[in-house]
């Protein structure tokens, strides 16, 4: 249920309590002037089973609503106000159906069609007693006009947060792309060490092994010497 349904339940579920109130005003009349009031007590019953149906409707509607998120808090308590007082408007109602009080002409007034409102072409509406000082003395298709610039508000202000989410969705696939090249990188430099120091190794080896044989060749010409000096000591005449 959309919020400009909501207004438009409430709305009708407020004209099923007038004409309530004034078919109970129609039927107290028949009763003094001596009529039978026993079809329109029949109307009367069905009419309040529907008002209760739809105030269950409302105070479920509203639930989903606000759970949702869909509607502000403040216009969430707003709309469980006017719930209330149609809970209260109820009992009033059912009360002076079963004859447990009495007619109160100022609501009888309040509820009859030929208000200032009514004249006026607009919505009469007995219940806006807790209003917010927004709303305050607006009509239902105000309120909807306001109820409509709130929510192209939340729309912009969505979008742009979309776009806040987006961007930084670009930003981070870029990070990630970034690092990625960084540790292609990193591998190629890590690669080129390992064979650098194997060619280190293998160099080390070698000029170890170039010392070693020249150690050798070293030794061996001085025992070669050696060899040829005693032998020429042996020969050599005294």
């Amino acid at each position: 249920m959309s919020q400009d349904t909501w207004l438009q339940n409430y709305d009708a579920t407020c004209r099923l309590a007038q004409e309530i109130a004034e078919n109970i005003h129609e039927r107290n009349r028949q009763q003094r002037t001596g009529g039978n009031p026993a079809k329109i007590n029949m109307t009367l019953r069905a009419l309040l089973q529907k008002l209760k149906q739809s105030i269950a409707q409302l105070k479920e509607s509203l639930l989903r609503s606000s759970s949702s998120r869909r509607i502000m808090e403040s216009e969430a308590d707003r709309r469980q106000n006017l719930i209330d007082e149609l809970l209260t408007r109820e009992k009033q109602l059912n009360a002076t159906f079963k004859g447990d009080v009495l007619e109160p002409a100022p609501s009888r007034s309040t509820l009859m069609a030929g208000g200032v409102g009514a004249s006026e072409g607009v919505s009469a509406n007995p219940w806006l007693v807790n209003e917010s000082e927004e709303t305050r003395g607006l009509t239902f298709g105000e309120i909807k006009q306001q109820q409509q610039r709130i929510i192209e508000v939340q729309d912009a202000g969505l979008d742009a947060l979309a776009a806040v989410i987006s961007r930084q969705k670009i930003m981070g696939q870029e990070i990630g792309n970034e690092l990625d090249e960084q540790n292609e990188i990193i591998d190629d430099l890590a690669q080129l060490v390992d064979k650098t120091d194997g060619r280190i190794s293998n160099e080390t080896r070698r000029v170890q092994l170039v010392e070693t044989k020249s150690a050798s060749c070293g030794m061996l010409v001085v025992i070669v010497l050696l060899l040829i000096a005693i032998i020429m000591v042996a020969v050599w005449p005294v």
